[in-house]
């Protein structure tokens, strides 16, 4: 195996070619899915790729992908090279005659162009939502205009502002106002569209395509930005309240995942996250399915996100210093270029892929 930083590209033209080699390398089933009428930070065609090993139809599927919030798929993308480079979990892949699925760059525009949402400003994790009905979130009407104020850095008015908010109702009161996600604003944060994107309805396309003849899956989307530097939270992906999914969903991946309608993760509970697209398609599949949520440095990438965001609505300050700064900060929110970070990565992502091989 290669060392740790070897697994982690530089941008998304790097990943996407070092994954699709490896998997060639292991002989997997490769197929593309281009976005149309999109290109890359430097001009490239933009897709989503799929990786199929095991047996075509094997009982038993694991799922891993990368990329669903774009500039996270740096991290997500290092564990799926990882995973094809990994002769010991390849073994027991294929001796337990299991199906394995990697899915890569979920949101192929964001992860080139350093962006947590999508080439029309939709958070993905805001877009799976049961007939497409609305975020309604009066309190994120309140702050729209305040967390994307007329002129960037903030004014002192401006947060001032924003503090007056958290003092009155409580800085989880703010998060939730902030982070919930909102259908009103097309140019704002955390927006989670009117209609399914081409991430949503190429994702349940392949997800009914490798998992509607399944007995179980089990699948890991890997995330960056909140937590503890360096720490894997498995969050659960089943649907709210499900307490026998949880149940089952433990059993797999330990006691230790926790459910964000519960209100122990450092992740929110939202509307539409994608994870739940897995249920829907393949409904008589028994399913399980956690975000891997890796910490980076920062408590809070909201600030990194209001500038990425103010400079992408003026595109007359394209390739300005300004939103150069701006992209390379929200890069540094959600990636950690330390030799212990990635190791720590790498280490908990294999701990986690080997309990899924075990536990279908």
């Amino acid at each position: 195996m290669l060392q740790p930083r070897q697994y982690f590209c530089h941008n998304y033209v790097e990943a996407r070619n070092a994954f699709q080699e490896a998997a060639r390398q292991q002989k997997a089933d490769l197929s593309t899915h281009l976005l149309p009428g999109r290109l890359g930070a430097q001009g490239e065609a933009l897709a989503m790729d799929l990786a199929y090993l095991g047996p075509p139809d094997a009982d038993q599927l694991l799922i891993l992908s990368s990329g669903t919030h774009g500039v996270e798929g740096f991290c997500g993308s290092a564990c799926q090279l990882a995973l094809l480079n990994d002769d010991g979990l390849l073994e027991l892949i294929r001796r337990k005659q299991l199906g394995c699925l990697l899915i890569h760059a979920i949101n192929p525009h964001g992860f080139s162009h350093l962006r947590r949402v999508n080439e029309d400003n939709i958070d993905l994790n805001r877009n799976f939502r049961p007939n497409d009905e609305p975020i309604e979130n009066p309190a994120y009407d309140q702050l729209h205009e305040i967390l994307l104020p007329k002129q960037w850095p903030p004014s002192a008015d401006n947060d001032a502002a924003l503090l007056d908010y958290q003092q009155k109702h409580g800085y989880a009161g703010f998060r939730e106002a902030v982070t919930t996600g909102q259908t009103a604003h097309p140019d704002g944060l955390f927006y989670g569209g009117q209609t399914p994107s081409w991430s949503n309805l190429t994702l349940r396309t392949a997800l009914h395509r490798y998992g509607r003849t399944r007995q179980r899956i089990a699948w890991i989307d890997v995330h960056t930005g909140l937590g503890p530097y360096g720490h894997g939270e498995k969050i659960h992906g089943g649907r709210p309240g499900d307490h026998d999914n949880l149940a089952l969903t433990r059993q797999i991946w330990g006691s230790d995942v926790i459910a964000a309608w519960e209100n122990d993760s450092a992740s929110r509970q939202v509307k539409g996250h994608a994870l739940g697209a897995l249920f829907e398609a393949c409904p008589d599949t028994a399913n399980f399915a956690i975000a891997l949520e890796f910490g980076t440095r920062s408590p809070t990438s909201l600030f990194q996100l209001r500038a990425e965001q103010w400079f992408e609505q003026r595109p007359h300050l394209a390739r300005s210093s300004g939103q150069i700064q701006a992209k390379r900060e929200l890069r540094d929110a959600f990636y950690v270029d330390e030799d212990i970070w990635m190791a720590m990565i790498l280490a908990q992502s294999r701990s986690t892929i080997l309990q899924a091989c075990r536990g279908l």
